[in-house]
């Protein structure tokens, strides 16, 4: 008789933290529901949330509308497209007594990516008409997105662009982010790495700072225990990640060697090597030490032998007490991994999400450390919080 037992486990046994629950908003076209699944939209769903100060900001790219909650789940301030959404919605006042209706102007299509800062100014990226779409010269990249910003009082200042105010559009944003300075830092996908842009708090330029490939710090076959040379290995910049605080940017990448196959001698993929994150002062252009990143470890168990797989975590954010968060997507939810830089501190937690039940999902981190969540089911969309705040808290008092 032939047996064979597979299993999978993780090396290391890693405790839980269990979500809060806040409030769930229904699906539909009022104000105060989110349009998730427009049959008439294709590709990805262009919905995300972020949390600033216990303030919930939900960008609804289907619905071309913003949604301001309290962490009761309470509408504060609705944004929305005159053209767009007030054909959906005929009846809709220009402004209601308890002045929370924000129309905007602004032909622009939100793909779903918004930031906060703390004067609650509010910042989404949007998609210019295909009229004002720019090519660019001697590059396969598309400039067609910018940057809409709004006022505490709902306003719309201006939009940014590459240059500042009514720049020229971006390519692709991968992310924006704002500084504990109420800086703006806009981070883009070229054909050649990321290219990341850095406003004042006016919204002007002050940096360019293109993250090349081909230029980003290597790492020496020594380090890794490896014979292969300097060139073999495979390099990819995963996330470029500002400080809260200084001009200081956060640069992961990550190593791979090419994969043999022992029978045919040839390669058949790449393995995964190493996760570094290395700082970047900007004013001196200056690459700092770098950090290493352990990675996901998945043991597998077949025919009673054993093998550990290593997978890279994604860089998800850093808090404003200095903290590195990654998180990886797990079977039975979220890994996410915390590192306090210069210290010994590396904190692992799993979150537990049944994936099956959840059509959709966005993450948010916030500078304080806490993680927000906007998990899509069936029935209604989901608003919890993972308080790993508290963890590192308790951390840092003992």
């Amino acid at each position: 008789m032939l047996v064979c037992l597979v299993s999978c486990s993780r090396t290391e046994k890693i405790r839980a933290i269990a979500e809060d629950k806040l409030f769930s908003i229904e699906y539909g076209n009022f104000e105060e529901q989110l349009n998730l699944f427009e049959m008439k939209d294709v590709g990805n769903i262009r919905t995300s949330i972020t949390m600033r100060d216990g303030f919930f900001y939900v960008v609804n790219g289907e619905a071309q509308k913003i949604l301001s909650l309290n962490s009761y789940g309470d509408l504060l301030a609705l944004y929305y497209n005159t053209d767009e959404y007030s054909s959906k919605n005929p009846g809709l006042p220009e402004k209601s007594s308890a002045g929370i209706w924000h129309p905007v102007e602004y032909p622009f299509s939100y793909t779903g990516k918004i930031a906060v800062d703390s004067r609650k100014y509010m910042y989404v990226v949007g998609t210019v008409p295909k009229e004002r779409n720019e090519q660019a010269e001697n590059e396969n990249l598309l400039y067609s997105q910018v940057v809409l910003c709004f006022s505490s009082d709902g306003t719309v200042v201006d939009y940014i662009g590459q240059q500042g105010p009514g720049g020229t559009p971006f390519p692709f944003i991968k992310g924006i982010y704002t500084t504990e300075n109420d800086e703006l830092v806009v981070v883009c996908v070229t054909t050649e790495g990321l290219h990341t842009y850095w406003f004042s708090k006016d919204g002007f330029l002050r940096y360019q700072v293109p993250v090349l490939t081909k230029t980003v710090p290597r790492i020496s076959p020594e380090s890794v225990n490896s014979s292969a040379s300097i060139n073999d290995f495979f390099v990819t910049v995963e996330n470029v990640i500002p400080d809260c605080y200084s001009e200081r940017l956060y640069i992961k990448i990550d190593y791979y060697l090419p994969h043999i196959d022992e029978e045919s001698k040839v390669q058949s993929g790449i393995d995964f090597v190493e996760s570094l994150v290395y700082p970047l002062n900007i004013e001196k252009g200056v690459y700092g030490e770098p950090v290493n990143i352990p990675p996901y470890e998945e043991s597998v168990t077949e025919d009673f032998s054993k093998l550990t797989y290593k997978l890279p975590y994604d860089f998800m954010g850093v808090t404003k007490n200095g903290w590195f968060f990654f998180i990886i997507t797990t079977p039975s939810g979220f890994s996410i991994e915390m590192i306090q830089p210069g210290t010994q501190n590396v904190l692992k937690r799993n979150f537990a999400v049944k994936h099956k039940d959840v059509l959709f999902y966005s993450l948010s981190l916030s500078h304080e450390g806490i993680i927000s969540a906007l998990l899509a089911n069936k029935e209604t969309a989901d608003v919890v919080w993972w308080r790993t705040d508290s963890l590192i808290d308790s951390i840092l008092k003992s």
